[in-house]
């Protein structure tokens, strides 16, 4: 496995671990939709939460800059076929980035609450 592969796994498992330990519950890790992956699906207290994981080794740009607009909208995307996949269109939802710096664990974490938004409402309409 390349070295920037298992950066990105160390970084994603931790992640995972900063969620647990705040009480959010991981619902699905490396989620496949028909065009795009979603690094991790959780629930925050009913809300579902969309979770971008970016890792950096190197401090020559903030790992959170990586999610640019056509990663938000292939991440919509997937959030919309997610939720309707699993009859979850009424719950709330949001995108969230979590980024990490550093060349192993443990790494310098932020989460970025409500990173983006969807110019729709709130809610995926029920088909």
């Amino acid at each position: 496995m390349a070295q920037h592969n298992i950066l990105g796994q160390q970084g994603e498992n931790e992640a995972c671990y900063y969620l647990l330990n705040r009480d959010i519950h991981i619902l699905e890790r490396n989620w496949h939709g028909q065009d795009c992956e979603v690094d991790i699906i959780a629930d925050d207290c009913g809300e579902i939460v969309f979770i971008e994981v970016k890792t950096r080794s190197s401090e020559k740009e903030l790992p959170e800059y990586a999610v640019d607009a056509n990663r938000m909208y292939r991440l919509s995307r997937a959030a919309e076929e997610y939720l309707m996949r699993n009859n979850l269109a009424k719950n709330p939802f949001r995108f969230d980035i979590i980024a990490l710096d550093g060349m192993e664990p443990p790494f310098n974490l932020r989460h970025i609450k409500y990173a983006f938004s969807l110019k729709q409402k709130k809610h995926f309409p029920k088909y």
